[in-house]
């Protein structure tokens, strides 16, 4: 039911290309998924989803598992029928959202013990909880409970990853559908030994895909592409790896040089709530005066609906109103990009140009651009 094919390989860096069958559907890779935390994109209907070409939507195990609650999602018949979605969705653990609840959590050797954000109430989540509501959500790919901890604190780091590794080799035992992918996920901050450990731990209770967490929540790019560079010889080249919680152009590029298959990030929706659109080299921030009379489209190079259709100064004036327009037309247009983004590095990979392509769009990210407003 679920097999990875490597269909490509860049033979100038760790750049890959390959198909990943599930449940609903094919996904090629590399890919970026958007976030549907709540079980929608934000200001995005599935349909336009299809439209724009995602292959594969995220869901949030922590924000479900509150509201509306796992067993209504299940009742309704899964995520895919619930929110009308019919490709593969990806759900999280439930740990990352939990962890940063630092005020009002408890972690011990069996779970975690926290607060909803929303009403106050006491919950606890141990791996096997996780694996339940993850099982009732329905995802096609689901992981597995872990601890993110800060990135640089090495002792700490030590001592949360002999929980991680505990709680993976729970939850693969208490993992019942075998119409879910169950991903381990590698910790150990931004040391290399950790990281090491952590994955080859994994690679021994033989998960199907592995993601990378605990990255992007703080450290230098630097160091977040040192552990990339420490994990792409370790990890299996045929098993698919996901990077979690990363969006930026520069770093989906970054990453899919050192074998990177599977993103997520909440940044293209978020920063379209915001007035702001995703360019090549940076951001246009429509909140800038400038814009008030401009009749260029965000991007004349781009093929999404908002930039065929519509004027900047009409964009900034949506989002001055606050129009729910503005963001329908942000968001579209900064999930398009990144999409757009990860098919051209795609068919780059599969032409044996990846490492040139590449350079070619991080140089925009390392001079100064002639774009305004970024």
């Amino acid at each position: 039911m679920f097999q990875f094919e490597l269909i490509a390989a860049d033979p100038e860096s760790g750049a890959r290309a390959g198909r990943f069958h599930t449940p609903h559907g094919v996904i090629s890779t590399p890919v970026f998924a958007p976030v549907g935390t709540q079980a929608t994109v934000k200001a995005l209907r599935p349909a336009d989803l299809v439209e724009l070409g995602a292959q594969l939507v995220l869901a949030n195990t922590y924000h479900l598992y509150l509201r509306p609650g796992d067993d209504i999602v299940q009742e309704m018949g899964g995520l895919h029928r619930f929110m009308a979605w019919p490709g593969p969705i990806l759900t999280d653990s439930g740990g990352f959202q939990v962890f940063s609840l630092s005020g009002s959590r408890k972690i011990d050797a069996d779970g975690v013990t926290f607060q909803s954000h929303i009403d106050g109430s006491r919950h606890r989540f141990t791996p096997e909880k996780s694996i339940a509501i993850q099982e009732n959500l329905a995802a096609d790919i689901i992981m597995a409970f872990d601890e993110c901890p800060p990135p640089d604190n090495y002792d700490y780091v030590k001592e949360s990853l002999e929980r991680t590794h505990a709680w993976a080799a729970r939850c693969l035992a208490a993992k019942r559908r075998s119409d879910q992918a169950l991903f381990g996920i590698v910790q150990g901050g931004i040391f290399p030994d950790l990281r090491q450990a952590s994955a080859r731990f994994l690679m021994e209770l033989d998960f199907p895909g592995y993601a990378i967490g605990g990255l992007s929540v703080g450290e230098s790019k630097a160091d977040m592409l040192a552990t990339l560079d420490v994990l792409h010889p370790i990890l299996p080249a045929g098993k698919p790896r996901y990077l979690m919680g990363v969006g930026t152009a520069e770093d989906l590029i970054n990453a899919v040089l050192r074998g990177i298959d599977i993103f997520d990030c909440v940044l293209p929706t978020r920063l379209a709530r915001h007035g702001a659109a995703m360019l090549l080299g940076g951001r246009l921030n429509l909140d800038n005066a400038q814009y008030t009379r401009d009749p260029a489209p965000l991007d004349a190079t781009c093929g999404c609906y908002t930039c065929h259709n519509f004027s900047r100064a009409y964009l900034r004036h949506l989002v001055r109103a606050n129009e729910i327009l503005g963001h329908v037309l942000l968001t579209t247009h900064n999930v398009y990009f990144l999409l757009n983004l990860m098919r051209q590095l795609r068919q780059a990979i599969l032409d044996g140009r990846a490492a040139g392509f590449a350079a070619e769009i991080l140089r925009h990210y390392r001079v100064p651009t002639e774009q305004p407003g970024l």
